[in-house]
């Protein structure tokens, strides 16, 4: 039993939750005062280095939306066809899990090279991905400012082999699709507050993508949202130090000599 049931269908939860909840949990950061003793860049550092405003961010997210519902309406019309004889029954909790476990290293794992080889051919990266490096200080609300073509090939087809691969209903896709979404908003809201759940259990976090939001960290950190386990694999993970800046808040350093460990 959910809160919607009755209300809405589950493939109308999974479609439209997930970008009402990106801009809920958004725009919590973005109206917090400025928390400059958290902060991962100074407020000068963001107006000075990001090459887009944030009115372009808002439409290029919404832009990115827009294709993501169509999408994902598409995706659940066509499952939905496999199950005509009522309600879908849940699995038990421990298999939701399961499938839970094998999206996110479905999602990972796609997003992770074609992540990766945006930034190794010239082409791909001048022409799409740069879209998304011109928040060189990341904000919150900027998670999925992108390419249009890049959100597609991205989020919403990583999006749909995480749920086809995983088997999951469109219920349990609703909590996955949610949860990438917080999970996607907190590694781009250049904060590192203190008790934030994701620092505590996921090593790819806020730090570990501002790296890769940096000149230095441009070939590495290629991991999102989840795991860095193709980072480590692969030999693309750059470690790093969270040091405290003078003037207050932090900074995301690599570690000296990495490149000889």
């Amino acid at each position: 039993m959910v809160f919607w049931e009755g209300y809405v269908s589950d493939e109308t939860m999974g479609t439209f939750a997930p970008i009402v909840l990106y801009w809920i949990y958004g725009g919590v950061y973005q109206l917090l005062p400025p928390l400059d003793r958290f902060r991962l860049h100074t407020r000068q550092e963001e107006a000075q280095k990001n090459l887009v405003t944030l009115p372009c961010v808002v439409r290029g997210v919404l832009l990115q939306q827009f294709f993501q519902a169509t999408v994902a309406q598409l995706l659940f019309l066509i499952t939905s066809k496999t199950n005509l004889g009522g309600p879908t029954t849940q699995p038990p909790i421990f298999i939701q899990l399961i499938q839970f476990l094998v999206a996110m290293f479905v999602m990972d794992t796609w997003q992770y090279f074609v992540h990766r080889y945006m930034h190794q051919n010239k082409f791909l990266y001048r022409h799409i991905h740069s879209k998304h490096h011109s928040l060189i200080v990341p904000y919150a609300i900027g998670a999925l400012y992108n390419h249009p073509l890049e959100g597609l090939l991205l989020d919403t087809v990583g999006g749909v082999l995480s749920f086809l691969v995983s088997g999951m209903t469109a219920r349990t896709a609703v909590f996955f699709f949610c949860f990438a979404v917080i999970k996607t908003v907190d590694d781009h809201c250049g904060l590192w507050l203190p008790g934030n759940i994701f620092h505590l259990f996921f090593q790819n976090n806020t730090a570990y993508h501002d790296i890769h939001h940096q000149l230095q960290g441009l070939k590495y950190n290629y991991s999102q949202p989840f795991f860095s386990i193709w980072d480590h694999i692969l030999g693309t993970h750059m470690p790093y130090n969270l040091v405290k800046r003078e003037e207050g808040g932090f900074e995301a350093q690599p570690v000296k000599g990495w490149k000889e460990e």
